[in-house]
């Protein structure tokens, strides 16, 4: 058996030219690294999109409003229709309802030391969309003073802007929060009530002066005026902002929402159809070298066509030629195999260590849907290779 073998390998290398070899390692090793890589993309593109330590606390909430138009202003509400169309949407997880305040209001300092005033219109949101923890979110009548969060960008404007044109001194959150001025809420019957108030945080998430429910409701019912409580305003709470499927809607339905959070969505349609070029390239040539490699199979065995059929004629069986040659053939591609897993593994640790600077994370080892993939293809690899070994040896 041995001298079989040995006589079969001197017979298989002088058929085999290095060229044609390297050629056919070479096509299938290129295919190989592209589909993988693209399985990988994909992979890594969905953890971006769906991992826990990827989401975005403010992105994933969106407050959506109808578009004004010349028809509709004055009435460019959200009728509870349209609200439950937008809650049955597979990219809504909940849906709130920023309630609007029907009174009239300003606040001003309670000190000289710090003097303003303002006019102002509150708004009100279900606590489970609120970006803001505090013990303090609660008010009844017997409360001390009504909390009230404010936007963080409130702040930005004042300290940089106001405070400078104005001589007025610069405040931190701390300051501020520490701070109580009064509330006037102006009735239908012109007389005014005066509550303390104190901002006991600051939303990123919601771009309007809020006061607790509680507070909205009572002041709306003795104070506020009895127009249409219909919202114009609604805030959502999504998985995806960027998925091309909100986008969508959204544009169809005539609504908007903040254009910074939604505008990933033109670049996951470039990031998709790159990842799926990459696929296709790596499959087509994944095809192509599976042709290449079977004939050059077959070129080898044609070109020592005579030697075989005579170690036949002196006893040799075709099922251990068969198996000689699946022996000199195959275990190069498992070796293509590891080779591309231990590529795309160093790029992926790079690529993790990257994004992590950037605040975005994945995960610094390649999928197992990746090497279930490559285990998948060498089997294929192989079934292929077997066939092509048996067709040629038994003609």
């Amino acid at each position: 058996m041995n001298d079989l073998n040995i006589l079969l390998k001197k017979l298989i290398k002088t058929a085999t030219g290095r060229a044609r070899y390297a050629m056919a390692i070479m096509g299938l090793s290129v295919a190989l690294l592209l589909i993988l890589a693209a399985v990988q993309i994909q992979v890594n593109y969905n953890e971006l999109l769906q991992g826990k330590q990827n989401k975005d606390s403010i992105a994933n909430f969106l407050v959506v409003n109808k578009i004004l138009t010349d028809q509709n202003i004055g009435k460019a509400v959200l009728t509870q229709e349209e609200i439950d169309d937008i809650k049955a949407q597979p990219f809504t997880e909940a849906v709130g309802v920023l309630a609007t305040s029907r009174f009239k209001a300003s606040i001003q300092s309670s000190s000289d030391v710090f003097p303003f005033y303002t006019d102002i219109a509150f708004e009100s949101v279900p606590d489970a969309f609120l970006d803001v923890n505090t013990k303090e979110w609660n008010w009844n009548e017997n409360s001390a003073y009504v909390p009230i969060i404010v936007p963080g960008m409130f702040l930005d404007i004042y300290n940089f802007q106001f405070s400078l044109s104005q001589g007025l001194p610069q405040l931190t959150r701390e300051i501020v929060k520490m701070i109580f001025f009064n509330v006037n809420v102006y009735a239908v019957d012109g007389t005014t009530r005066v509550f303390r108030g104190k901002v006991v945080g600051f939303s990123d998430r919601v771009s309007s002066l809020l006061i607790p429910q509680s507070f909205m409701d009572h002041a709306n019912a003795l104070y506020g005026k009895n127009t249409g409580s219909a919202p114009s305003r609604i805030i959502i709470r999504t998985k995806d902002p960027g998925h091309p499927d909100l986008i969508s809607y959204l544009k169809k339905k005539q609504l908007t929402t903040d254009q910074d959070k939604t505008r990933f969505s033109k670049y996951r349609q470039i990031v998709e159809i790159v990842v799926n070029i990459t696929g296709v390239t790596g499959l087509l040539m994944f095809l192509f070298a599976m042709l290449i490699f079977s004939l050059f199979i077959q070129l080898t065995i044609s070109s020592c066509r005579e030697e075989i059929k005579l170690l036949i004629s002196l006893g040799a069986s075709p099922s251990q030629l068969r198996s000689f040659l699946a022996r000199q053939f195959f275990p190069s591609n498992i070796w293509i195999v590891l080779c591309s897993l231990c590529v795309i593994s160093v790029a992926q640790y790079a690529l993790a260590l990257f994004l992590q600077q950037q605040s975005a994370y994945i995960s610094p080892f390649i999928s197992s849907i990746t090497i279930s993939i490559s285990v998948l293809v060498l089997l294929i690899i192989y079934i292929l290779n077997r066939k092509s070994i048996h067709t040629n040896i038994s003609k």
